[in-house]
């Protein structure tokens, strides 16, 4: 989910990690004791049920609600928007049917930094994703549609996978009750999709959206490109750092 038409600079990526660390995000007392690698098994399609309630406190994804980011990439400030879409996508698992709720990202040049589409900026990335919850309260992934964009036109579906696609699978994207140490697949479409988290600790997270206590620091890891960044999470509103992009209004 986003950012997968751009590998992070190794630099870059040190000076996210300093930032989150340092001034701008202090950490708390709570730390990682032991890694756990979550089962799969906790978004199968068939040892679980599934609402469109989407209430976990560090990823609520309530109809309607709007997420705005700003940050600045290779000189450029970039933009992106999260929109929670009254839709829903059907997902097929032999006999089991899992209905999802549709999100969706836009990835733009923000070249007046003013945190608006406008016309005469360049598109990046836009995608449709989907999610449901488990009646545990886990949020799992099944999947996206991408459009990459270049000069206005879409030129790639790069990174596009369905978990009910043969040979693939739901991955777990935020856990009920998730705790330092915790690893879990967030997307399992072999050789397509592979990302990876790991929960590092609790931290403060501080974005000119205002400064979130108790927010998660996650660490993602792609193995197809070896490309990985720092989010962070927080209770009750959902993504607020992804890599140098941080939540300016919700």
């Amino acid at each position: 989910m986003h950012a997968k038409s751009r590998a992070v600079n190794a630099v870059m990526l040190l000076g996210l990690i300093a930032a989150l660390v340092a001034p701008q995000t202090v950490l708390s007392a709570k730390q990682s004791s032991a890694g756990q690698q979550l089962d799969p098994a906790l978004c199968s399609p068939t040892q679980n049920t599934f609402n469109l309630t989407i209430n976990n406190p560090y990823f609520p994804l309530p109809v309607g609600q709007q997420w705005v980011y700003q940050g600045r990439e290779q000189g450029e400030t970039l933009g992106l928007r999260i929109t929670v879409l009254n839709q829903t996508e059907e997902f097929r698992f032999g006999r089991t049917r899992v209905t999802t709720r549709v999100v969706e990202e836009v990835e733009w040049v923000d070249a007046n930094a003013n945190g608006v589409i406008d016309p005469d900026e360049s598109l990046i990335e836009r995608s449709l994703n989907y999610f449901a919850q488990t009646q545990d309260g886990t949020v799992c992934y099944f999947g996206e549609i991408v459009d990459i964009y270049e000069n206005g036109v879409v030129v790639s579906h790069e990174g596009s996978w369905r978990a009910d696609a043969r040979g693939n699978a739901p991955g777990i994207f935020m856990p009920a009750n998730p705790q330092p140490g915790m690893s879990f697949a967030q997307e399992s479409a072999p050789g397509v999709a592979e990302d990876q988290a790991t929960i590092l600790r609790f931290v403060t997270a501080k974005t000119p959206a205002g400064t979130f206590t108790n927010a998660l620091r996650v660490r993602d890891f792609n193995p197809l490109d070896g490309s990985s960044g720092i989010k962070a999470y927080a209770p009750g509103v959902g993504l607020v750092i992804d890599g140098p992009l941080e939540l300016i209004s919700y």
